[in-house]
């Protein structure tokens, strides 16, 4: 399997060099030059590596967003920063902390160990009905044909969400809130939306779903 290694870096130069190693390492690359789109471009990716000073929404910003939508996902910090200050504040969400400049043999070994330290959770996958889950891989299997179900960022999340509690009735407020960060509004249907998009992809019959179930006036639950 090919590792995908979301890239945020909005430096062209360094970003283009470092972006170059890792695919000559055999590593699959998506290169952001911003944190706009992170968390919806990291659904299928098995590493992080995300520079602190970026336009926008900064480094630590972007690291914990990605942190609470993907909880396994390794997260590889890099600054400039050298202050005892900036790697804790970093190293409360990040799995690692690397400070520039950098040799790409550096790099590489870095993300060689957060790779091995999750492969554990990587190699074991949950079996949901016809559904491989691999959750720390951020990857869906179908059994049967062994084709890769692509979901989007936020249906990654809605979905990640159920699974961590797992057999429990969570409300349309629980989900709301944790995926979308704001109070929920009732009579507001964007997580309804979501949850039908995301059965089309997952259920083998939507209309008559055996994973996402729906629990009359509560909200939904994944049957373990």
């Amino acid at each position: 399997m090919s590792v995908t290694l979301l890239y945020i870096e909005d430096d062209r130069e360094i970003g283009s060099a470092v972006s170059a190693d890792l695919r000559e390492r055999e590593y699959a690359v998506r290169w952001l030059e911003s944190g706009e789109g992170a968390v919806e471009a990291a659904a299928g990716c098995q590493l992080v590596i995300l520079d602190v000073m970026l336009p926008g929404l900064d480094g630590f910003t972007v690291g914990q967003r990605l942190k609470r939508a993907y909880p396994n996902l390794p997260v590889l910090m890099l600054s400039a920063r050298t202050s005892i200050d900036d790697k804790l504040q970093g190293l409360e969400f990040a799995d690692d902390y690397l400070t520039k400049p950098f040799h790409p043999d550096e790099l590489a070994a870095r993300i060689e160990v957060l790779l091995r330290r999750t492969g554990a959770v990587l190699s074991i996958p949950l079996k949901l009905k016809h559904l491989m889950v691999y959750e720390g891989d951020n990857r869906i299997i179908e059994a049967a044909s062994g084709k890769e179900i692509l979901l989007t960022g936020k249906q990654f999340q809605i979905f990640s969400y159920l699974l961590r509690h797992l057999g429990q009735i969570l409300t349309k407020e629980q989900i709301y809130e944790a995926v979308w960060g704001e109070s929920y509004i009732e009579g507001d249907k964007t997580l309804m939306v979501h949850i039908r998009y995301l059965r089309e992809k997952l259920e083998l019959d939507p209309a008559a779903p055996e994973i996402i179930e729906t629990v009359r006036g509560i909200g939904y639950r994944v049957r373990a």
